[in-house]
């Protein structure tokens, strides 16, 4: 009798490291952030995967890295045109950089009628964040010129949709500064949309993250156009889907977005998440290591997960120790 045996991939679900000088720790829906000296930031992208505001239970195998690997590259791709916090990646799975100060907004930019856009013009909604979406604009349609529609920053709970005169009035970010972080969120989201296309996709929405270094330069934080914070379509089939009225092929998160919803679970109350079964993650995982392959490439390098926890400790305190 064959018995077939269980191999489960070693995730980071979790990091409880002590680096020295460490004088903050902060676990985000994703990623697991160390301050150190109060200066230098390390950033852990765990294989954690967050939907409708909630960390699904499992970890998706190689998910950290595919996402910190991709940031990189994006972040170096576009130096020239914002500075960026990324000083060095001594693990696949991590990045370090200076602390900035965060601004307290998310620039969203949107060049297709999709997703959450979509959600509310189905909805009879021709505002969004006070920007106006024309009538008579189909499922994943490209927009004239790409729309800004920034959120709130949310710690726990909800991102919320804001505009641009309530951030102005609020004081939440002031005017000079918000112009700047516009026009970088254009420029960069051109560049994106330049490197996508060359690689066959469709760079669709996304969003930046912007702090002030300790000099008062505005920065470009976090990561940038990875499958989580944006979504990707392909080129080819483009126009005759839409011609269609059919569905796009899209590299993004929003297959596990619509896999929730199928099983009843859109964050709300009462509701309970979906089982993910070994397969299911691994199916995820897949999906992801294909939108690398696609958006950089490069062939992804399955990094040795056996011991992972011990390997990414390792790595950052011998950048450390340097």
């Amino acid at each position: 009798m064959h018995i077939k045996t269980k191999i489960m991939i070693n995730t980071i679900k979790e990091t409880n490291f002590q680096l020295p000088g460490q004088t903050k720790f902060y676990k985000g829906k994703v990623r697991d952030v160390y301050t150190l000296n109060n200066e230098t930031l390390v950033m852990v992208a765990s294989d954690r995967i967050s939907a409708f505001d909630h960390v699904l239970p499992e970890g998706i195998p190689y998910k950290g890295q595919v996402l910190s690997q991709i940031a990189a590259k994006f972040l170096t791709a576009t130096a020239d045109i914002v500075p960026n916090w990324m000083e060095a990646t001594p693990d696949p799975s991590v990045t370090i950089g200076k602390m900035c100060d965060p601004f307290m907004v998310e620039m969203v930019i949107r060049g297709y009628l999709t997703g959450h856009a979509w959600r509310e013009y189905k909805a009879g909604k021709r505002m969004l964040c006070g920007v106006e979406m024309p009538d008579g604009m189909v499922e994943n349609q490209k927009f004239d010129n790409p729309l800004i529609t920034p959120t709130t920053k949310a710690d726990v709970g909800h991102d919320e949709d804001i505009s641009r005169e309530e951030i102005l009035e609020q004081g939440i970010v002031a005017e000079a500064d918000y112009l700047q972080l516009e026009k970088y969120t254009r420029a960069i989201f051109q560049r994106g949309t330049e490197i996508a296309a060359e690689k066959g996709l469709i760079l669709v929405d996304t969003k930046y993250e912007f702090g002030k270094d300790k000099n008062g330069v505005i920065t470009l934080i976090d990561e940038i156009h990875t499958p989580d914070s944006s979504r990707y379509f392909y080129i080819k089939g483009y126009k005759e889907n839409i011609a269609k009225g059919e569905q796009q092929k899209q590299l993004s998160k929003e297959f596990v977005r619509q896999w929730l919803i199928e099983n009843d679970f859109q964050g709300k109350e009462g509701q309970s998440i979906p089982e993910m079964s070994e397969e299911y993650c691994i199916s995820v995982s897949e999906r992801y290591i294909e939108l690398f392959e696609y958006i950089t490439g490069d062939k992804f390098i399955k990094e040795d997960v056996s011991d992972v926890i011990n390997r990414v400790e390792k790595n950052i305190l011998n950048y450390l120790a340097k």
